[in-house]
């Protein structure tokens, strides 16, 4: 099972084991963080660290770490596990304390924890795209936390999975928001549109580096709201996350997007992103 990180030690996986009355066990009280690691390196890793920190202080949990020492123990956790393609996953808690809804009154200790996982790329969804379906988005108002509560989420992913489908785009009313587990992109007329961030939608790192190639190579781009109008009819649809990278959608529901295959902005961007990670992690195999 390889080796995990719990508060600051580096054990065996199979030793790690977190108390009954932990607040993230009992109450989802925590936040979390994936990390992709090509080439044995983290990708984006002060990106997402720097996100950790500012989930963690939304909720009014202190991170007991430096972002240096934890991206050091990070980057052993890696070497321990002689992890090449895959995640670390990664979670702080408000720690251990007798139920009760309200924080605990006394100072307790934050929890972390994190492991590795092989992981692949998703080549070939990538090469011809993945189907969706829509669902109302029923999730609470701090979505830009990136908090432990993934309940409607999860119910959302899994109408997609009975579905037979990848991802599941959320929309409130008329406007879409974010997929499941990703953000969503339209691209109208040579333009990129994803939904602003703001506290409707997780501010995804993936996001972020698609923005800035974008930038870097002429591609205009609109942060704003979109409807399930503009949606219907996009001329390219894709999500990104740091699993799926850039991924084209080429179904909602029973509509085909660019006659159901990938468009060529997207296209474009898969390439520029690649470079991105090859720039960060080195050549992929």
């Amino acid at each position: 099972m390889g080796f995990a990180i719990l508060n600051g030690k580096m054990i065996d996986r199979s030793e790690a084991k977190v108390d009954v009355e932990d607040r993230g066990y009992q109450f989802g009280d925590g936040v979390y963080e994936v990390i992709r690691v090509y080439n044995g390196k983290m990708f984006t890793a002060a990106e997402h660290l720097e996100r950790f920190g500012k989930s963690s202080d939304s909720i009014g949990i202190s991170l007991p770490y430096r972002t240096e020492e934890l991206s050091a123990l990070l980057e052993e956790l890696i070497e321990k596990n002689n992890l090449q393609l895959g995640i670390i996953y990664m979670q702080l808690t408000r720690g251990v304390s007798p139920r009760n809804h309200a924080f605990p009154i006394e100072k307790i200790a934050p929890a972390l924890t994190a492991y590795t996982k092989e992981f692949a790329r998703p080549d070939e969804s990538m090469k011809k795209g993945v189907s969706t379906i829509l669902t109302e988005d029923i999730r609470w108002l701090r979505c830009d936390i990136k908090s432990l509560n993934l309940l409607g989420n999860l119910l959302a992913k899994q109408k997609a999975a009975e579905a037979g489908c990848f991802e599941a785009i959320q929309h409130r009313g008329e406007n879409v928001t974010e997929g499941s587990s990703s953000n969503i992109y339209i691209v109208k007329n040579g333009v990129v549109i994803t939904h602003e961030s703001n506290n409707l939608i997780l501010k995804g790192i993936t996001k972020d580096v698609i923005l800035e190639l974008c930038l870097e190579n002429n591609i205009p781009v609109e942060e704003r709201t979109f409807t399930l109008e503009e949606l219907a009819n996009a001329d390219e649809v894709f999500l990104s996350s740091t699993t799926s990278e850039v991924m084209p959608i080429v179904g909602i529901g029973d509509k085909k997007v660019t006659e159901g295959h990938p468009g060529q902005v997207t296209k474009k961007l898969q390439k520029l992103f690649q470079l991105e990670i090859e720039n960060q992690c080195g050549k992929l195999k």
